[in-house]
Formats: structure tokens, sequence, C-alpha cells
């Protein structure tokens, strides 16, 4: 005799039996739940826990922290409620239906917290910067969601899942439209990927969003970019294959960053080299023995060519700004922190009207941007400093300094 027939031979009729019945049969269920969950929440994780603990891997710690076991456990009362449906009679079939979701439910959150383990896991490998997965993974969840709401929706309905699926195809243009930033972010990181656009640490620039950083993190749909101020600007995928950008990382694997910047001179300034100017050169030691040799190849020019030189302007001269370009290269070349693997070259510019740009061209052997600024104020300071020697002057607009000084006059 089973508890239904006891509980209809001692109780008044048939309606009252049956609420005693599955009220007992509900109170059995949520104890056998609590004792499962307990078993499995504070014996069998705590076992595992210390087995985690335990070993020097890296991983199975990962997958402790990102609940992967705690989530798993979670299910174990799902199976309990639906091996005990059967006690519910007529009901059977409805609580196996919320067992079945319940559980459906949460093999999708065990899914997710698997997948993002497995993401910070490939995270501790170099090759991840390199060939990130997460859009990857994103794709394999989504398709996980999409599978268990299909059995989902069939275990509610009655349905084989196959035969849903095979409606799939009439609702593609919808699903297509829906999931479109999807899809396309999919397609776009693949390219990025598959042509090694785009790296995790990757330094770029995109002036059109106003981004300048570094990449932390690369998504199905976004691109995260920590700006040098420290604010994180969240680019669509798709806009680096749609869009330029500049990315940084030549640069890095080069191991040096290029100078490319220019000082103006005052064209007035500009003048041809004195006999007292041309022996006060002498004896700066970065062109002293360029100067004796260009000194000694003009006046051997000018003597063949019989050239009258009281005018300055006959025959071959020294200029102050050719002399001082010639001092900025030797400078330069002499610098231990400038890359002298490359190219390296001071230039004039096209005179415009903020006078000669004096342009210099160099790598500074270190990618570290405080290291280059110093390295390249360094080299601007000494240029500034070093033109008087040369009677140039800088050009700059006038200022109120010089507006009061002519009013003086």
């Amino acid at each position: 005799m089973n508890l239904y027939e006891i509980l209809l031979t001692n109780l008044p009729n048939e309606f009252t039996a049956k609420i005693f019945y599955y009220i007992l049969i509900t109170i059995a269920l949520l104890l056998t739940c609590a004792i499962a969950n307990f078993i499995t929440k504070r014996i069998v994780l705590k076992l595992i826990s210390k087995a985690v603990k335990s070993n020097n891997y890296m991983w199975d710690d990962i997958l402790f922290e990102s609940k992967v076991f705690h989530k798993a456990s979670s299910v174990v009362p799902g199976f309990v409620i639906y091996v005990f449906a059967e006690f519910y009679n007529e009901f059977q079939p409805m609580v196996q239906k919320v067992a079945a979701t319940y559980i459906l439910i949460l093999i999708a959150a065990v899914f997710k917290s698997l997948l993002n383990a497995l993401d910070r896991i490939y995270r501790q490998h170099p090759v991840s910067n390199e060939r990130p997965i997460k859009g990857l993974l994103q794709i394999i969840e989504i398709v996980v969601y999409i599978i268990i709401g299909i059995a989902i929706i069939s275990n509610l309905i009655n349905q084989n899942p196959i035969y849903m699926l095979s409606g799939i195809g009439a609702v593609t243009a919808v699903v297509s439209f829906i999931f479109k930033d999807l899809i396309i972010g999919f397609v776009s990181g693949i390219q990025l990927t598959w042509n090694d656009m785009l790296r995790i640490g990757d330094w770029v620039e995109m002036p059109k969003y106003g981004t300048d950083g570094d990449v932390i993190d690369i998504t199905l749909t976004t691109v995260k970019i920590q700006n040098w101020d420290k604010t994180i600007s969240t680019i669509p995928t798709q806009a680096f294959v749609t869009d330029s950008f500049k990315n940084w990382r030549g640069m890095k694997s080069f191991g040096a960053r290029r100078i490319k910047r220019s000082v103006f001179i005052d064209m007035y300034s500009v003048k041809i080299c004195s006999a007292e100017m041309i022996e006060r050169f002498k004896k700066i030691e970065l062109i002293s023995s360029y100067i004796n040799e260009r000194v000694k190849e003009i006046d051997e020019y000018n003597k063949e060519n019989n050239v009258n030189t009281e005018i300055l302007i006959n025959g071959r001269q020294l200029t102050n700004i050719g002399v001082f370009r010639i001092y900025i290269l030797n400078y330069i070349r002499n610098n231990f922190k400038i890359y002298q693997g490359s190219t390296l070259m001071v230039r004039q510019l096209a005179p415009g009207e903020n006078g000669i740009p004096m342009e210099i061209y160099a790598f500074v052997s270190s990618t570290e941007w405080t290291k280059y600024e110093e390295v390249q104020s360094d080299i601007f300071d000494h240029i500034l400093a070093a033109m008087d020697t040369f009677e140039l002057k800088v050009f700059q607009n006038p200022t109120g300094s010089d507006i009061k000084q002519l009013q003086k006059k």
C-alpha cells in the first residue's frame, strides 16, 4: 500500500487525500533537494576546492574562480525533481517539463562560465595577444543559447527539436536582421585576426573616434581601447575594417621611434660666413674638421676660377645656416640615444610665412613614450640654445614684449 492509499483510507474524502499527498510529497522533495544541494555545495565543492589548491596547475584554479563547478552543482536539485516527478501522478509531465527547463537553463549558465574560463586560460599564453579568441567564444555561446532555447521550447510544447530546426530556414531573414551587428562584427573580427591587423596590447590611433591608446579587449562586436588619459573608448569591430586607423605595433617591433620635427629660422638672420665667423666655427669640435675641409675646398675652387672674394657672394662660400645644418647632423650622430641603424637626416624645407623650417629626421633608441619625449626635448633644447652661436634667430610672431620694445624706441 502506497502513501496515497494510506491517506485515502484515513481521510474523509479523495480531495483531502490528494491535497495532503501532494503537500507531503512536495515537502519530501524539498528536503531531498536541500540534502542533495548541501552535499554538493558543502562537501563535494570543498573536496574539489582542496584538489584544485593542492596542485600547481593554473587552469583548474581559473575554472573554480569562474564558478563553473558551483553552477554545475546547482543542476543536481533539478535532476532530483525530475526523478521525483513520477510521484506527482497526473502532474508528472508538467513537473518534468519544469525540471527539464531548469536543468537546461543551468546548463547554459555552466557553458557561459566555462567559455569565460577558457578565455581566461587562453589569455595566460602570449599567443592570445596575436590571436584573441573571445569573438569565437561569443559565437559558440550564441550557438549554445540557440540550441538550448530550441530544446526548451520543444520540451514545453512536446515537439521534436528536428521539426523545429526544419522551420528555421523560414525565419533566417528575421534572425539575420536581428543579429546583423553580430554577423558583421564576426566577419570583421575574422578579417582583423586573419590579416593580423589588430592585437591586444597594440597602440592604435583613430582620429575619427577621438581614440589614442592601447587595445585592451577584442570582442565579437566591439574593441575596447584605453586612452592615455585612462578613459575607455568602445569602437565597433567593423570600424577597424571600414575606417582608417594607425597601429604603432611596427614602431614597437622596430625598437625605435621617429623624430620628425622642425625648428623655424628667421630668414633675415641667414648670411654668408665672414672670416671671423669661420675662425670661430673652427673651434667647435663637432664641425671643426668639416670647416677645415670645406674652407680648403672652397679656397682652391675660388683660386682656380679667379673669383673676386672681396664681395662675399662671389664664388663658393659657407653660410651660417648650412654650417648650422651640419652641426645639428653631427650632434645627432654623436647622441648615443639616437638609433644609428636607420635614416638620419637634417634638411631644409620650403620657406614660408613662418621662416625656414629646419627639419630633424631621426629615430630614438627607445619606444617608451617618456624616454622618447625626453630625448627629443634635449635635442631641441640644445638646437635652440646653439642657434645664437651661428648668428641665427628663431622665427616667432611678434609678442607683447616686442611691441613694448618698439614703443620705447
